[in-house]
């Protein structure tokens, strides 16, 4: 029986027939693929032959692509639009692929051959990409356990296995809160909201197939009703029902599974010889060690608390002179704020919102990219997993470049938040393969789709995500786009959020979504000058965020972990009036998975190097210097990970930042 995943894809750039593709299909295909890639894998190991970089490295790179196939397609329609049978074959899948991949690590024979070629890397007459290759796989094969014997390895394979089941139930748990909660708002409790929260409330219960209007616990829905509601009662059960997901007992409780993640995380790095977690993941990053990120969210820990401790006596007069004689909690913050930006910078989102019309804002996104990159976009017409997603073909003088898909609005079937994803990467070897890249999104769904000025923030930081996919230009895929250590991974996507800020680009694309007229000069001032408003706020609820991670990865596990959260938190000396940004029992970036685990430091550290990076073209007077432009692409964002990104930094900027931009970007500093 034929199976859509495994044939040859005859279709417009090869991408995904997703139109002849059903759940059905993954399951068999998946296996298939799976004993191919082990098949493939063991004949580069046994092979009789001396061990090359040709026999061995490159040889092993080519296994498994009909994994990566079925793979690409189905994390990305299970991340972006589950159901039922996605959610069970992510929960058959995780431990098959964490066994199947410690098997290949297992492997003596393929190791050796490694080991070998590493031993003798000088002699090799590589070229440095190559170099750099052979030294991250042998590097990923060390510390993924390929040198422990016996027990140790053992034991490392079964924790492996564990930790892939946890994540996975960790993240299904918290979209399963998300998704069976929801507020019904009467048209009384509509009242003193804006008409864009109003439109996307009855959205929401239109997908809910319910009549009137809900607030669900989507950040896209939860967060501008926090900011505009005047019903303190309406927002206090909101806020609670938000910050109590994965926390809330029963079967969707991630309290005693991400405790049991970070013991499995502790002994496996033990086994491996490193003091704590922390130290192992911070290894191959730019920080290096957790002293070293421990000292930067110090830094910016200080100004930003004194900042939003200011901010806080502000906002508890305003609720004084509103009648609220209490203290401010965290479900009045964003409420007062609002009301306060609204007084001092004449600033209604309200107002602005309708000139933040998302396909304005997504071509505002093309624009940068081809007055900086020459590059260009075209709708496509191609097979996708979904009616909101859209796609384009990218070229550049004529030359097809990448397949860009973005897929914008929050559904039920979404995971939380905001990514870039490549169905398929740059690569040169063994042939030329082009990027097929994936914005997902979560804005609120209304018509016409309206965006807050964070929002179209996130719509940009997404792509020069995906900027670093599109216009990688390397040899071999592993060192391809965003395969780069996760505190540079996120400079790019920051870095390109600055270029929404260029008063030329605000005129020519905030157009009012009824009038087309372009933002009043007046009204694009406020916008401007808003935008480090509340940094206090915005910057405490990160900062506690990294360092409750940091902590969490560099003790030893505590037999409560919410008491450890909340032992961190006084130890910082945290506003009461505000909230981590991920609390513990919804930090799917830590404990979904592992890419983030004692990670999350690093948009801070990208941000360190992005506040940079743009000053550089604030000193030339112009923010699309093509010179600067083309060392920008010439020295970072084609060269993926095929060198030390230290080195790919000073190449561009002639040093590595301080601490200052940032701070002064984020108005924290006189």
């Amino acid at each position: 029986m034929s199976n859509a995943l495994l044939e040859d894809w005859n279709t417009p750039f090869e991408i995904a027939p997703f139109d002849k593709i059903s759940d059905d299909d993954f399951s068999p295909a998946f296996d298939q693929a799976l004993e191919a890639d082990m098949q493939e894998t063991l004949i580069v190991a046994n092979n009789p032959e001396q061990p090359t970089f040709t026999n061995t490295i490159e040889a092993l790179m080519q296994t498994g692509k009909d994994l990566d196939k079925v793979l690409s397609v189905f994390y990305s329609i299970a991340g972006a639009d589950s159901n039922d049978a996605r959610e069970a074959l992510m929960r058959e899948f995780s431990p098959k692929l964490s066994v199947h991949s410690s098997e290949i690590i297992a492997n003596k024979e393929l190791f050796t051959r490694i080991d070998k070629l590493w031993i003798r890397h000088d002699d090799l007459g590589l070229n440095s990409e190559q170099s750099r290759v052979l030294m991250l796989m042998h590097r990923n094969f060390v510390r993924a356990g390929a040198a422990l014997e016996g027990h140790a390895k053992d034991r490392m394979k079964a924790i492996k296995s564990r930790l892939a089941v946890l994540g996975t139930e960790f993240s299904q748990n918290l979209l399963k809160d998300e998704r069976s909660w929801h507020m019904k708002l009467s048209e009384s409790d509509l009242e003193g909201l804006p008409d864009f929260l109003i439109d996307a409330a009855k959205m929401a219960a239109t997908e809910k197939k319910l009549e009137g209007a809900v607030i669900t616990l989507s950040r896209s829905l939860i967060v501008p009703f926090l900011q505009f509601s005047p019903r303190r009662d309406l927002r206090e059960i909101a806020y609670k029902a938000w910050a109590a997901r994965g926390a809330n007992g029963g079967d969707t409780d991630n309290r005693n599974l991400a405790r049991e993640i970070l013991e499995l995380r502790q002994e496996m790095t033990g086994l491996l010889g490193y003091k704590d977690f922390a130290s192992f993941k911070l290894e191959t990053e730019m920080a290096k060690t957790p002293e070293n990120v421990r000292q930067l969210l110090n830094d910016v820990w200080r100004p930003a608390k004194a900042q939003a401790d200011k901010d806080a006596t502000v906002l508890a007069q305003m609720m004084y002179e509103d009648g609220l004689n209490m203290d401010i909690e965290k479900w009045d913050w964003r409420y007062f704020a609002e009301k306060r930006r609204k007084a001092e910078h004449d600033f209604d989102e309200a107002i602005v919102k309708p000139f933040f019309q998302l396909d304005q804002m997504i071509n505002a996104a093309f624009e940068c990219s081809y007055r900086l990159f020459g590059l260009e976009f075209k709708l496509v017409d191609v097979p996708l997993y979904h009616a909101d997603c859209r796609a384009w073909e990218v070229t550049r003088q004529g030359k097809h470049v990448a397949v860009f898909i973005g897929d914008y609005f929050a559904r039920g079937s979404k995971r939380s938040g905001a990514w870039c994803s490549a169905m398929r990467s740059q690569a040169k070897l063994p042939k030329t393969q082009t990027p097929i890249v994936i914005n997902v999104c979560n804005f609120a769904k209304s018509d016409p789709a309206l965006l807050s000025y964070d929002d179209a923030r996130t719509l940009f930081h997404e792509f020069g995500h995906a900027l670093h996919q599109m216009l990688s230009d390397v040899s071999y895929e592993m060192v391809s786009g965003t395969s780069v250590p996760r505190d540079f991974v996120e400079l790019p996507s920051q870095l390109y959020e600055h270029w929404l800020k260029v008063p030329e680009i605000l005129k020519k694309f905030a157009r009012h979504v009824d009038t087309g007229r372009t933002m009043p000069p007046e009204l694009l001032d406020k916008v401007l000058g808003a935008a480090t408003f509340d940094m206090g706020f915005q910057t405490v609820e990160y900062v506690a965020s990294a360092m409750v991670d940091l902590e969490y990865h560099t003790r030893e596990v505590p037999e409560d972990i919410m008491e450890r959260q909340s032992e961190v938190l006084e130890a910082m000396g945290m506003p009461n009036a505000i909230g981590m940004r991920h609390a513990t029992t919804q930090f799917g970036h830590v404990f979904s998975g592992g890419s983030y685990a004692s990670g999350y430091y690093s948009y801070m550290w990208s941000e360190v190097m992005d506040a940079d990076a743009f000053a550089a073209f604030e000193e030339k007077g112009d923010a699309f210097d093509p010179e600067l432009a083309k060392s920008l692409e010439k020295n970072i964002l084609s060269m993926g990970g095929s060198q030390d990104p230290e080195a790919l930094y000073t190449a561009y900027r002639g040093r590595l930042p301080g601490v200052e931009a940032l701070l002064r970007g984020r108005g924290l500093v006189a």
